[in-house]
């Protein structure tokens, strides 16, 4: 059930989940030390100071609360400059950061583990064998997740560090779709069959479509759905999101809409065009005149292609069809560069060197092995030199850009 697959997973990404599991796992960390402390040698206690392991959970529990709350101001903080310094929508990548979730979520857990410690310690449950799990726990905490926390925290939030994470959200579904390039349906050419239209019962943006519940439904009723909306696209209520061959019951509908998840803002998952614009974003706040910073453009402008090349990569048969009773329209390779590359052109006009990066990366792109690139390539490319001659003062740099769009 990838539907159900889809929204565990979006769960497991949120921190309150993440917390509760490692508050859990801090208080069994904390009870096991009952059970195991047969299997320990009496004399172990002595040799690596046990008994010290009382005051070493007062200071962790003391402490505990502090470096969580510290750290989510630092998190919070990080958010801020992440969303000033390249898009708002770098912030759900870091939000989404598993690494930073664990630490926070290990700090929590540290803290209920020490506090159910001491309270066996003076409960006297624990005893001399007892003691040496919980000294072993104890510092295995403090060191693994402090030193994990402290890497984290050097690169966290950086431009740097959000062009990466932008870049492998958006290779993931780049490479996903190059394996399935209609998410494991059929590819619809042509108008769709106008049986029947589905609209979307809530307004806002595909997040993800479970094909397999429309297959499953389309084969009951022996007929084919036709997808109209593919993830990322915005729906409402009055425009349709599948087209039916077979007339639909109520509950036929209802299904329908249920396969569509619509959520108030876009994912990365099923949504390869949301990495390109959100790469595509960063570039362009780097160039507008309160940062200033071509260097970010062009280092996004190589992320672009790194994931577009993905799609020109030879395939050695041809993808599985999973659903075949439904039809999903394919990406559109001109949509994809649009994506990629219009605001850069449009944000970049009057920077010789932005100008001149793009023009090399639509080349590089334009020499790839698909059908489709050289032509988009070369759309974007007139494009991008029309909009500079009107933003370039300079004779000379402009016949430098005009010289390397030659060249395409």
């Amino acid at each position: 059930m990838p539907n159900l697959r889809w929204l565990i997973t979006e769960l497991a990404r949120r921190l309150w989940v993440r917390a509760s599991i490692f508050a859990v796992a801090g208080i069994f960390t904390a009870i096991i030390g009952i059970a195991l402390a047969p299997l320990i040698p009496a004399d172990w206690s002595g040799r690596i100071g046990a008994d010290s392991v009382g005051n070493v959970l007062q200071i962790l529990a003391s402490s505990m609360l502090a470096v969580t709350t510290f750290s989510l101001a630092t998190m919070v903080s990080a958010y801020a400059s992440a969303s000033s310094a390249t898009t708002p929508r770098v912030a759900e990548l870091l939000i989404q950061d598993s690494s930073a979730q664990n630490a926070l979520a290990t700090f929590v857990g540290s803290f209920l583990f020490s506090l159910v410690g001491i309270i066996a310690l003076n409960a006297g449950v624990y005893g001399d064998s007892g003691r040496v799990v919980l000294f072993v726990g104890t510092i295995g905490v403090i060191v693994i997740t402090l030193l994990r926390w402290i890497d984290l925290l050097a690169r966290f939030g950086r431009v740097g560090d959000a062009i990466d994470r932008v870049e492998a959200a958006a290779v993931h579904a780049m490479r996903a779709r190059w394996k399935h390039p209609c998410i494991g349906a059929r590819v619809r050419a042509g108008p769709p069959p106008t049986v029947a239209a589905v609209t979307s019962a809530r307004i806002g943006s595909v997040q993800h479509i479970d094909v397999e519940a429309l297959d499953r439904l389309a084969a009951v009723a022996g007929g084919e759905i036709h997808v109209e909306a593919l993830p990322g696209a915005f729906v409402d209520t009055a425009n349709p999101i599948a087209w039916l061959d077979f007339t639909p019951d109520e509950a036929a509908i209802d299904a329908v809409r249920a396969a569509f998840n619509v959520g108030a803002r876009r994912s990365f998952d099923q949504d390869p065009r949301f990495g390109l614009i959100v790469l595509s974003e960063i570039a362009s706040k780097a160039l507008s005149p309160a940062i200033n910073d071509p260097g970010t453009a062009i280092a996004t402008m190589a992320a672009l292609v790194r994931v577009l090349a993905i799609l020109a990569e030879r395939r050695e048969h041809e993808s599985e069809i999973f659903y075949p009773h439904v039809f999903i329209p394919a990406l559109a390779v001109d949509d994809l560069f649009d994506d990629a590359f219009s605001p850069i052109s449009e944000s970049g006009a009057g920077t010789l060197a932005v100008g001149i990066r793009l023009q090399k990366t639509l080349r590089a792109l334009s020499v790839f092995e698909h059908p489709e690139f050289r032509a988009a390539a070369c759309h974007q490319s007139r494009l991008a030199l029309a909009r500079a001659r009107h933003a370039l003062a300079l004779a000379e740099d402009m016949a430098r850009l005009e010289g390397e769009s030659s060249a395409i």
